[in-house]
């Protein structure tokens, strides 16, 4: 099963963003979002970042994808 995940922009060039996640950091397309910003999070499957989150939001996901992965 695939999951899309919260990770961070850190780096924008064109359509093409950087983010990272748990240390680990790709390039995704960027062009299905609207003003895209470095420190946003989004939601990345595969190599496309297919939604904005608040960061709120994406930081409450990862505490919990990061609490089930210790428990296992």
């Amino acid at each position: 099963m695939c999951l899309a995940t919260p990770m961070k922009i850190i780096k924008i060039e064109g359509t093409k963003a950087v983010v990272e996640s748990a240390g680990h950091s790709h390039t995704v397309d960027i062009s299905l979002l609207k003003e895209p910003k470095v420190g946003e999070y989004v939601l990345a499957h595969g190599e496309m970042a297919i939604n904005k989150l608040p960061a709120e939001e994406a930081e409450k996901i990862l505490s919990i994808v990061n609490s089930q992965e210790k428990a296992h």
